[in-house]
């Protein structure tokens, strides 16, 4: 009689291994972002020493070509380290590594979007840029339907759900409080978490980060949602806009200010110089702020549902329709930071940052 393997194993039963010693081996598992620029890969490697630094470690390689990254004729992809995070599912002395990806002819794959942010945040070191970033996703079924949701039909209306507590108002809090601590355990700067307006949405905030720490932070962070996800048999959407219709689409929101930004006396002046020089180059924003150049955010940023629309700038006290907003707070004490509120979920945070230094600190233009 044939028997069916289970999609779901007993997650219990893995801990009698986990907790077996593991000698003088380490267990490095290497993560990058694949050629979708909006999902991570990872595989492991026994290390015989306990690495303290990226450097340390080996750079290694993959199957370009079942990464949408290479042709099969010449697929070997380089995996280049440049961050360490401490391993929250198999802890211990085992690590992860977070990767930038390198051709066979040691150029960034069209994936690879840290180099040039890196670069960027080293011109612009001295101005000390400060990210925030708000990762909106929802939850899923493995059918792809919203956790928690009415198979047949739809929750009752927006309201009751943001911030909310109850078994009727929220679905998966199981998952994210394991992310939560995973990220802790992880040294992700996690800043907070919360459910968000539409059912089965939620919310996590990564910073304040330094410069290139913002998007390393992010990226490792989704790879530990995805695998805590994965852990509970559910299924992480990063789509801007997962239910049509009258539902909270899904952003990146992302706070950002200078050191000039915040200093009390001056702080409030270069914020709006700042917001002076994003109004200008709007659009090559908007081509930055999700993988398939702002035809995904074209679905969520309509002007309704907490958004502004996808081809007006704005910018506002308070307003969360606005492209930009500056908190209350801010404006009342007269320093602090701004909100571009126009990022996707599945915006890549290297893309994202990167530009925002370019036109506010740097004065450059990419245009497309």
């Amino acid at each position: 009689m044939s028997r069916t393997a289970p999609a779901e194993t007993n997650k219990a039963v893995l801990h009698r291994y986990l907790d077996l010693p593991q000698g003088k081996s380490y267990g490095a598992t290497y993560v990058w972002i694949d050629g979708t620029d909006e999902f991570v890969r990872c595989k492991t490697r026994t290390l015989d020493f306990e690495a303290k630094s990226p450097k340390d470690l080996p750079v290694w390689n993959y199957d370009g070509s079942s990464t949408y990254q290479a042709e099969g004729s010449n697929s070997d992809v380089y995996l280049q380290p440049v961050a360490i995070y401490p391993d929250p599912f198999t802890g211990g002395p085992n690590i992860l590594v977070l990767c930038d990806t390198y051709k066979y002819n040691k150029k960034p794959t069209e994936s690879n979007k840290r180099k040039t942010c890196n670069e960027v945040m080293e011109k612009a070191k001295d101005q000390e840029p400060w990210f925030g970033i708000e990762q909106e996703y929802t939850l899923l079924d493995y059918d792809g339907h919203p956790l928690g949701w009415p198979k047949n039909g739809f929750p009752g209306p927006q309201g009751p759900y943001y911030c909310g507590v109850g078994a009727n108002k929220v679905f998966g809090r199981d998952v994210v409080e394991a992310h939560y601590r995973a990220c802790m355990y992880a040294g992700i700067k996690i800043a907070g978490t919360n459910a968000e307006v539409m059912p089965a949405q939620w919310e996590f905030q990564v910073g304040p980060c330094l410069g290139i720490s913002a998007g390393d932070d992010l990226w490792m962070a989704r790879y530990l949602l995805h695998r805590v996800a994965e852990d509970f048999g559910v299924v992480v959407s990063l789509d801007p806009k997962p239910m049509i219709g009258d539902w909270n689409g899904a952003g990146a929101h992302t706070n950002f200010s200078t050191k000039a930004m915040r200093t009390p006396g001056i702080g409030l002046q270069a914020i709006e110089d700042a917001i002076e020089k994003l109004g200008k180059v709007h659009m090559d924003h908007i081509h930055e702020y999700d993988p398939k150049g702002g035809k995904d955010n074209a679905r969520r940023l309509t002007g309704r549902h907490e958004t502004s629309s996808i081809n007006d700038f704005s910018a506002g006290v308070a307003n969360r329709g606005c492209s930009i907003r500056i908190p209350r707070q801010v404006a009342e004490e007269g320093y602090g930071y701004l909100e571009d509120r126009r990022p996707a979920s599945n915006c890549d945070p290297y893309s994202v940052t990167e530009i925002i230094v370019r036109t506010t600190c740097l004065d450059q233009v990419i245009t497309h």
